[in-house]
């Protein structure tokens, strides 16, 4: 699952550390869920354990099928909030936020990148 932080018409993004399948590439904070846990769980431990800080998990907003090592699986995307928390980040080399033209233009993990289509309607009305 992808937790997916807006402001200003921008979105949320990392890039991960170099290494493994996703190295180097930008991405929607975000992960597995284990064994009994909910999408929203996972959203807190997640931005927890990979960026420091505390996320309040907001409504579904899309999801999208892709597939690795031949496995098919769904990426479901979630609103996140956060407040003035400063970033500690373990899992990846850089932060920014970012407009949908900006995002489209950087190496994104395939599994988030299907899900700009169902982000520019956020992004557009800039909450």
């Amino acid at each position: 699952m992808a937790g997916i932080a807006l402001q200003e018409g921008r979105v949320f993004i990392a890039r991960r550390i170099p290494g493994g399948a996703l190295g180097g590439k930008w991405e929607f904070p975000g992960g597995k869920v284990e064994a009994g846990e909910s999408d929203q769980d996972a959203l807190i431990r997640e931005y927890a354990e990979e960026l420091g800080v505390s996320i309040t998990p907001g409504p579904f907003l899309g999801s999208a099928c892709f597939e690795h090592r031949g496995v098919p699986h769904v990426v479901n995307a979630y609103r996140v909030y956060w407040g003035d928390e400063a970033l500690t980040l373990s899992e990846h080399t850089e932060w920014r936020w970012a407009s949908l033209a900006e995002i489209q233009a950087l190496d994104f993990a395939d599994s988030d990148r299907k899900l700009f289509p169902g982000l520019q309607p956020y992004l557009e009305c800039k909450p």
